[in-house]
């Protein structure tokens, strides 16, 4: 488990800050299986979680879904045969928040649960 799953997302307003190129260098190396995108100039989280089949991928993307619900923060997520895409931003802010990387962290914690356990 990595610090950032311990964390709660905080209410995003619309004048929040964007994490800061040093804040992001931090973060994103706490959840190194996610990549940086930028689409019509915002930044964006993104990974691809391999499945056998549909039903393992549907049943993730539930996972996915019910923790976002839980947290109030809400991701694009593209399921398909043997893999869910998942995609985080903050809406309002229109680009990459500290929120962003733990809900990230807690993803991977969802897939993964086994190989999260016991890491700081």
């Amino acid at each position: 488990m990595t610090k950032l799953t311990s964390e709660t997302c905080e209410a995003c307003r619309a004048d929040a800050p964007r994490v800061s190129e040093d804040e992001l260098a931090a973060l994103i190396r706490q959840i190194p299986d996610w990549s940086v995108e930028v689409r019509d100039g915002i930044m964006q989280l993104e990974r691809s979680f391999p499945f056998a089949d549909f039903a393992q991928a549907l049943a993730f993307t539930n996972r996915v879904g019910a923790l976002a619900e839980e947290e109030g923060h809400h991701p694009k997520l593209v399921t398909e045969w043997g893999s869910v895409v998942v995609t985080w931003w903050s809406h309002k802010i229109r680009g990459l928040h500290r929120n962003d990387f733990i809900m990230a962290a807690k993803t991977d914690a969802l897939a993964h649960p086994d190989a999260t356990e016991g890491r700081q």
